[in-house]
């Protein structure tokens, strides 16, 4: 009899169906890429996949940057024995959310992670060892300025949109702003013009975890038998609690017992409960495809990142586009609260931008914008919409404005 993992992956009719993973080699000197820290490094590879057609215009192109653990495979299946298909599997592809019979999409792992593209992981031609604590310190900025070349090897001068969440939100903000007349649309979902005090906290608990795993040999780990996989898991199970709301969790788990109807009364046993279970699972999944120096990288970028004070504030930040943008924030999101997405919607508004913004009531917490795709659709779709037609017709870009802001008492409940 077969295991599950020994299935044959039929893709369904609505998936961009069987993807290959491309690599391109980018900032090959003299021509390294100029850090935020004032560093020069390359060459730098960039793993990437791309699903749908580009239009013989190039004008239907759009890029999705990922969040923090999330990597180039956005859609579709690597062979027919994959395991699982792309992270955002339900929300690309053929009449879906980013329709791929209509647009060109494009995700790329980002600068500092750990599938593909240059990273802690990667050799170091110096020592022909991984870098480790040795790579470079990364910012936003700096994965976008990657991100950017990359779009311009392709061959396409001007995207269409660009779309992320959380982390590939902020990604999304320092591109419109760093690189301002690259793109028609941006969306932001889920995500900030900086981290919060508590958002840095808990990042800080995560990167402690995997400072004090004994076998973390201050990130030269790659040659040891076992890295810092408890560190990591330690990080994973505290950011996942961030990810999921109060009202999620109880009604998932509550306080119900993992496998048991009565107390066991062994303090060694630390999946009693079923939400303990639960996210020592996810702890465990995550070691087996994340490498720990890339989190410490990626989530320091997000401590880093503060658009307000990079360009003097969001106003001046974002004033130099034309793009037109869509803003989403969820009502359950506790680690990026929709008062933060209103900052950002009132900085666009006293530029005079067209705006798009909505607070979605949802039950799954900052995870919202990786599970709720029908009601995501139901906002990108005629938005991406209106935007290719603007681009075809000649309509101005900027022209109108349809943000609005929830009432004061709604925005600061959160």
């Amino acid at each position: 009899m077969s295991t599950d993992h020994e299935e044959t992956i039929i893709p369904a009719e609505d998936s961009v169906g069987f993807v290959e993973r491309q690599s391109v080699t980018l900032f090959e000197p003299p021509h390294e890429l100029h850090f935020a820290s004032g560093r020069r490094f390359g060459p730098i590879s960039v793993a990437y996949e791309t699903y749908g057609e580009l239009s013989e215009a190039r004008d239907n192109a759009i890029f999705i940057c990922h969040a923090l653990t999330g990597d180039a495979h956005a859609a579709g299946w690597h062979s027919p024995a994959s395991r699982k298909p792309g992270w955002w599997e339900e929300f690309v592809g053929p009449g879906k959310g980013l329709d791929t019979n209509k647009y060109f999409v494009i995700c790329a792992n980002c600068l500092g992670g750990c599938q593909g593209t240059t990273g802690p992981s990667s050799l170091n031609p110096a020592t022909g060892k991984p870098f480790g604590l040795e790579f470079e310190f990364i910012t936003i900025s700096d994965i976008v300025k990657v991100q950017s070349a990359l779009v311009k090897f392709l061959g396409i001068e001007h995207l269409l949109g660009v779309i992320g969440g959380s982390l590939g939100g902020m990604q999304v903000l320092d591109w419109a702003a760093q690189f301002p007349d690259q793109m028609d649309s941006v969306m932001v979902l889920a995500s900030a013009a900086n981290l919060s005090a508590q958002g840095i906290a808990f990042n800080a608990v995560g990167r402690r975890a995997i400072y004090a795993d004994p076998n973390f040999h201050n990130g030269q780990y790659y040659d040891s038998e076992e890295g810092p996989r408890y560190g990591l898991s330690l990080a994973r199970m505290v950011a996942h609690i961030t990810y999921l709301s109060e009202d999620s969790i109880e009604e998932k788990f509550g306080r119900r017992l993992q496998d048991k109807d009565a107390f066991e009364f062994n303090m060694m046993n630390e999946t009693e409960f079923q939400i303990e279970s639960y996210l020592h699972y996810q702890g465990k999944r995550f070691v087996q495809r994340f490498d720990a120096n890339s989190y410490l990288y990626l989530t320091r970028a997000m401590d880093y990142f503060n658009l307000a004070d990079s360009y003097g504030s969001i106003a001046d930040a974002l004033k130099q586009t034309s793009a037109r943008f869509l803003v989403t924030s969820y009502t359950t999101d506790w680690l990026f609260p929709t008062i933060q997405s209103n900052r950002v919607v009132s900085a666009l508004l006293q530029n005079g931008k067209h705006v798009v913004f909505t607070e979605l009531e949802s039950p799954f917490g900052h995870d919202s914008f990786l599970l709720e795709f029908e009601t995501l659709k139901d906002l990108v779709s005629p938005f991406l919409e209106n935007v290719l037609n603007a681009r075809r017709t000649g309509a101005r870009i900027d022209q109108g404005r349809e943000g609005k802001l929830p009432s004061e008492e709604n925005a600061n409940r959160h």
